[in-house]
């Protein structure tokens, strides 16, 4: 039985897996990607001409980019239907807005656009976010920003939302990134589209490459080194509106690919995943673990490679999960420890301390509540280590408002002997609007 109590001011959601059925079957598809999403809302808004899209998220955080991209002139429809379109304003015509712009609870919304409102002379944001946003980094892409000459003021010396920004003639700079973030390097590269010259990011390792591929799609002077993980823009370049579709979020299908790996009897079909290389970490570590996936109907969508993903159950087994692969899987991070907990054997998570400054502490999140569950799991500064094979029992459990994790604990809670309550489970919509009704449909076929 799952159902969900709304009765509340934070959703609880109840999933009781004693007689769960013979497996989860069947297809399903998931929400448009996030982070595509983001960069074709953000980049129709800049271009000249009318932007369509095909599957984009509709999500809360895409809302909150839509929203502040509205406020600055930029004539996006409203998110409630397949087809969105975009009447771009171009680029460097952004309308200085009336009122604070609010990211709500994204960090995409708000540090990609950083970038963007920097660049834009002679005009002045303010811009901020929900409790969990304001409490974030954003130091990252506010100090890359002021080597460009950007202007911008925050609490703790700009290191915190909200933030002011006094809109510059930015400079070109090569950033040399500390860390591997798509984040980060968006920012700049948005940033380097109003310069005159040349802006380069060199990153540790390859970060997901969205932002390149799309920039280039609008007409942006994009070049790639894969060797050196070094892109690079030229300023200049007119961005001119695009039909976009976009493709299944395979950090939403990681969830499902879990699923139907730990319980019993599964067969799922889930279509049209985007399989873009710098995203497949999830794929790669559930192969080694000995998940059975295969990858049907190969394609290619809008420059992004597309796949339908069938995955039945599988006897895991434990591996190490660090290095290179973590920024190619960051996000996937909380249901891979649910998997290591139903494997054979002992998971090493390391290399992660990214995971400490996303929507919650997610380190700290996981172990505190896959421990509730019975899971022995143990807290490292840089990721957790996770003993498999233990039975996990149902309790109550927390979301922390963070979508990920209460969407990795509703998973957890199908092998879990017993009921589990999963407070603040409304969270899960801020990624995944239907995750709970696709839960429903697959717990009851």
């Amino acid at each position: 039985m799952i159902d969900l109590d709304t009765t509340q001011t934070h959703h609880l959601l109840n999933i009781d897996a004693v007689q769960l059925p013979q497996g989860l079957r069947g297809k399903i598809t998931i929400p448009g990607d996030k982070s595509i999403s983001h960069r074709a809302l953000m980049l129709g808004s800049l271009a000249e001409g009318i932007t369509t899209i095909r599957g984009l998220l509709l999500g809360e955080d895409p809302r909150s980019t839509a929203a502040c991209f509205n406020a600055m002139g930029a004539a996006i429809s409203p998110l409630n239907s397949e087809l969105v379109t975009i009447e771009g304003i171009g680029l460097g015509n952004l309308k200085e807005p009336l009122d604070v712009l609010n990211a709500g609870n994204s960090g995409t919304t708000l540090r990609l656009m950083l970038g963007i409102l920097a660049s834009h002379p002679d005009r002045f944001f303010t811009v901020t976010g929900d409790s969990s946003l304001r409490s974030r980094p954003m130091s990252r892409v506010v100090n890359p920003l002021r080597q460009m000459g950007a202007n911008i003021w925050g609490r703790e010396n700009g290191a915190r939302a909200p933030l002011a920004i006094s809109g510059q003639n930015l400079k070109a700079i090569h950033y040399q990134s500390p860390v591997a973030s798509a984040q980060v390097k968006s920012c700049i590269m948005l940033a380097g589209l109003m310069i005159d010259g040349e802006t380069i990011v060199t990153e540790p390792e390859r970060s997901r490459d969205h932002s390149e591929r799309m920039l280039a799609a609008f007409g942006a002077k994009v070049t790639v080194d894969v060797e050196t993980n070094t892109v690079s823009v030229k300023g200049g370049a007119k961005l001119v509106g695009q039909e976009i579709t976009v493709p299944g979020d395979i950090s939403s299908a990681a969830f499902w690919l879990v699923a139907a790996s730990i319980v019993p009897n599964s067969d799922l079909l889930i279509e049209n995943v985007g399989i873009n290389p710098t995203r497949t970490g999830v794929l790669e570590v559930l192969a080694e673990m000995g998940a059975n996936i295969t990858y049907e109907n190969q394609r290619e969508v809008t420059g992004e490679p597309v796949a339908d993903l069938r995955v039945r159950s599988a006897s895991l087994k434990a591996c190490r999960i660090g290095g290179a692969v973590i920024p190619r899987l960051i996000d996937e991070i909380p249901i891979l420890a649910i998997a290591a907990a139903c494997a054979e054997g002992t998971t090493v998570i390391e290399d992660a301390e990214e995971l400490r400054v996303k929507e919650s502490d997610r380190i700290v999140a996981m172990v505190k509540e896959m421990t509730k569950l019975g899971a022995n799991v143990t807290e490292r500064p840089d990721g957790m280590e996770i003993v498999g094979g233990k039975a996990l029992t149902g309790t109550e459990v927390e979301s922390y408002d963070d979508h990920r994790i209460a969407m990795s604990l509703a998973i957890a809670a199908l092998v879990a002997k017993g009921k589990t309550s999963i407070n603040r489970a409304e969270s899960a919509a801020i990624s995944y609007p239907s995750f709970i009704p696709t839960l429903q449909s697959l717990y009851s076929k």
